[in-house]
């Protein structure tokens, strides 16, 4: 990734006004231990005591690399749980992003963490029809589908 993903401009703005990046080996004796490295790149967002929140394994190239972190993001703000922050995240993955694979993703999470925010069922009804009319092809249009049954209630 250091010949791509990590010089590119955009991807060093955004690691470094986001993270505080740390890279270490695989071999790493203590923490590649601690972390299970097995292959790499692995990637990890970690929260402020260390528990993994997100990890990521494998090559990214850089137009992939940010949504994939700003997923990352969502996943642990909504783990801890922050959820107006997640849904920051998760809406700047599929508003910037839309065509990223992780969007579909974003939208189901941001839907799930309105509810859980709002309780408004509306978050809920609204995502399977979202998903279907974005993108069809997506798994997350299934993950949806009971929630079209709200809409009978």
């Amino acid at each position: 990734m250091d010949a791509v993903a990590y010089i590119d401009p955009a991807v060093i703005a955004f690691v470094n006004e986001t993270f505080i990046p740390l890279r270490l080996p695989a071999s790493d004796k203590e923490l590649g231990t601690r972390y299970r490295v097995k292959w790499t790149p692995s990637l990890l967002i970690l929260d402020g005591e260390g528990g993994e929140q997100y990890r990521t394994l494998g090559f990214y190239p850089p137009q992939q690399l940010i949504p994939s972190l700003l997923l990352g993001i969502g996943k642990a703000k909504f783990n801890l749980p922050d959820r107006l922050a997640a849904c920051e995240a998760f809406a700047r993955v599929f508003n910037e992003h839309p065509h990223d694979n992780l969007a579909p993703e974003a939208v189901y999470l941001y839907g799930v963490a309105r509810y859980i925010e709002t309780h408004e069922v509306a978050n809920l009804t609204g995502l399977h029809d979202r998903l279907a009319r974005e993108y069809p092809e997506s798994p997350w249009v299934t993950r949806a589908a009971p929630y079209k049954l709200l809409k009978k209630l």
